[in-house]
């Protein structure tokens, strides 16, 4: 258990000794300013559900991307990324940078059939797309497992963490719970009152603080004395800590500054890991509050575009400023340990970045950065409320339980709901170190169900069984290839997927099809394209319809220019200006290409949306 209580006297003084006058009111008009948001739209949310949970379903592309973005700027995400620099060097970051292929994936193969669905959640698909009791049951399970389980583990998880960053920034432990409640209660109050339209609005507002303040804090770092700019941090890191990829060896090392990967490692991390895992924020084929924003979006067309701002900010845009404050901890702190000790609240490498932070800057600009910490945090606390309720609302209470009522009725639901999970979510600081090993547990129980998110859109014989199996496969197999085999990453890995995707695909056939009026039905609402949906192409009757080459061509040369994006702007950032001019000049024509690729294709999305 993680025991807190309320702050003492002397512990209220000590954290306000920390702040001037000036970071307070910095602070305080951030509050004020989400609150003042979440009652301007309280009225126009309180409308019906699909203005509670999909803004309406007229969000712009960049304002519906951007709310992607600031959703997945958790309040420790920089800290994440600060442990991966400070321990494999910049190419730690392909532990998650390998996700993008996943991302881009979305944007051409899935956004335009999430807004064609005309759906409330992603839950709600299961039953447009399969049928009988093992739909409904799935989508249910889903919509209680996924809203209020994994949902709250994770703000839990997020709400820890404000606590590990406040309590580094002011220096004491138990102090810091009742400001972390009272920022969970702020975005609490505004999101039940505004629901999406609060979350989408203050995560854009809140997104720009966040990197505004992330970005300071790396100039401000650079210019200290202990650094000396981007050349001082050259001379004083190991070469090997500035390489933008991980080596391939044979055996793995330790050293600091060296991520080494074996070939299978290589394989499962890069080549499998993106579409065979379901991960929050990144699931194959989309999903949760990703497809949530893009069915929120104006038409098809701001759907793919928001998809594709989503990839380009969350990979080539954010990740800079965190390395170079993450670079410069390893200078100024280079003793850090890699973990605390159970219980105590030591400062480890991935808390550099907020000591950074609290050694560095100024009055007025500590206020700054707290206030976007809170953004990151509230941003992310914001969607995921909204998105827990809209699944416990729209796939249980409404489904299952009261089916009839008005659309007054279900947004007051809502905001309860929305008020439930907050509640439940803050009492998991007290015990979210009893949860943080089910946590591990269930991101490594995802792995093998991503094929089958990403096959039934395109592919007609996949039915409810086929998801069912591919959500419980990976629990008996990472037990037996964990305890009765007594394997290690990557090779249970390898085997949970491969087990896994052998049971499905067994399951799919040994099982009935979904019924032919259901797949009707689906075929002519969403209009998939590729071979996968041939018997039904007969029902066509005349709208567009294209070959899912042109698709892999647009994904293809998309992750291209992602990638080039994101390293030529830190070969540019670490002075070698040859290659990232060059990687920017490729990156431009790709974009230039895909744009013009798009533009062709806002008559089909036309075209097919008059039908």
């Amino acid at each position: 258990m993680l025991a807190m209580s309320l702050p003492h006297s002397h512990h209220l003084h000590h954290l306000h000794s920390m702040l001037h006058i000036l970071d307070i009111i910095i602070i305080a008009l951030f509050l004020l300013a989400s609150l003042a948001i979440g009652m301007w739209y309280s009225r126009r949310a309180g409308k019906n559900t699909d203005e509670y949970f999909l803004a309406g379903r007229n969000l712009p592309w960049w304002l519906a991307g951007t709310a992607m973005v600031a959703t997945t700027f958790a309040a420790d995400t920089p800290l994440a990324v600060t442990e991966l620099v400070s321990t494999k060097g910049i190419a730690g970051n392909w532990l998650w940078w390998n996700m993008l292929a996943g991302s881009v994936l979305t944007v051409f193969f899935f956004a335009k059939l999430w807004r064609r669905a005309h759906i409330t959640t992603d839950v709600e698909f299961i039953e447009i797309r399969y049928s009988g009791k093992p739909a409904a049951f799935l989508r249910g399970f889903k919509a209680v497992y996924l809203g209020v389980f994994m949902n709250c583990i994770i703000m839990g998880w997020v709400n820890v963490a404000l606590v590990e960053i406040l309590t580094h920034i002011f220096g004491v432990e138990r102090g810091i719970l009742p400001m972390v409640l009272l920022a969970m209660a702020v975005v609490a109050f505004y999101s039940t009152l505004s629901g999406s339209w609060g979350a989408v609005v203050t995560d854009f507002i809140q997104f720009i603080i966040a990197m505004s303040g992330c970005i300071i804090l790396a100039i401000v770092v650079l210019k200290a004395p202990q650094i000396g700019g981007i050349d001082g941090l050259m001379q004083k890191l190991p070469r090997e800590v500035f390489s933008f990829f991980p080596r391939l060896s044979a055996e793995h090392t330790a050293a600091v500054g060296v991520f080494t990967l074996g070939f299978a490692s290589f394989i499962a991390h890069i080549v499998v890991q993106w579409w065979a895992s379901w991960y929050p924020g990144s699931e194959p084929g989309g999903g949760g509050y990703i497809a949530q924003r893009m069915m929120s979006a104006k038409d098809e067309r701001h759907s793919v575009l928001a998809a594709l701002w989503f990839s380009i900010a969350h990979y080539a845009v954010r990740p800079w400023p965190w390395i170079l404050v993450a670079l410069a901890s390893m200078v100024l702190y280079p003793d850090l340990p890699l973990t605390a000790p159970a219980g105590a609240a030591l400062a480890t490498k991935k808390t550099g970045f907020v000591l950074v932070m609290r050694d560095h800057l100024p009055s007025g600009l500590l206020g700054l950065l707290m206030a976007s910490f809170l953004a990151a945090y509230m941003s992310t606390i914001a969607t995921h409320l909204n998105w827990g309720s809209s699944y416990l609302i729209n796939d249980f209470y409404r489904r299952f339980i009261a089916r009839d009522r008005t659309d007054r009725h279900y947004v007051f639901a809502s905001r309860i709901t929305t008020a439930i999970l907050a509640i439940l979510s803050s009492l998991l600081i007290f015990v979210i170190q009893s949860i943080s090993s089910a946590w591990l547990f269930i991101i490594e129980c995802g792995a093998g169900i991503g094929l089958v998110l990403i096959l039934r859109w395109y592919w007609w014989r996949i039915n409810a069984w086929s998801e069912i199996s591919a959500m419980i496969a990976p629990f008996f197999s990472y037990v037996f290839s964990h305890f009765v085999l007594g394997w290690e990453f990557p090779s249970t890995f390898f085997f949970i997927v491969t087990s896994t995707t052998i049971t499905w695909i067994a399951v799919t056939f040994l099982t009935a099809p979904v019924t032919r009026a259901v797949l009707e039905s689906f075929f002519l609402r969403v209009h998939p394209d590729g071979p996968g949906w041939k018997p039904f192409a007969s029902l066509l009757s005349g709208k567009p319809t294209r070959k899912l080459s042109g698709y892999f061509l647009d994904w293809c040369m998309s992750i291209v220019m992602v990638y080039s994006a994101l390293f030529s702007v830190g070969k540019i950032l670490f002075k070698d200006y040859l290659t990232g001019t060059a990687l920017a000049m490729l990156a431009i024509v790709l974009f230039m290409l895909i744009g013009w690729r798009l533009k062709k294709k806002v008559n089909l999305y036309r075209k097919f949306n008059n039908h």
